[in-house]
């Protein structure tokens, strides 16, 4: 699995960089078979009328689809955070389809009707 990061409007530090790659990685616990998560992160704008405003966001690569995740929070560590957690509730939908259609295709296999 591969794991690109990029920082936009705001310096990359190490300790950001290491800490949104451990959750991209954990994110591999959720779903086999990753291929590439690219993880972008950053500051919306320096002007905001509640301060500062971070985004993160995950596009990870999967066999057949692309699963595209982007958060707001105002702490950079929250917005990463909330990216992962709705990774984990996308990939249980993402499986949970899968399971239906093999299950649909045994039926079919079998004869089963409904």
């Amino acid at each position: 699995m591969t794991i690109n990061t990029k920082a936009i409007g705001m310096d990359m530090t190490d300790a950001i960089n290491r800490y949104a790659r451990e959750k991209a990685e954990s994110v591999e616990k959720f779903f086999d078979n990753i291929q590439q998560i690219d993880v972008t992160f950053g500051s919306l704008s320096n002007h905001h009328n509640k301060g500062k405003i971070f985004f993160a966001e995950m596009n990870v690569h999967v066999p057949g689809k692309n699963v595209f995740v982007k958060k707001e929070a105002d702490d950079l560590y929250k917005a990463i955070d909330k990216v992962k957690d709705h990774l984990k509730v996308e990939f249980e939908k993402m499986k949970g389809k899968m399971r239906d259609k093999d299950k649909q295709s045994l039926r079919d296999q079998k004869g089963y009707q409904m």
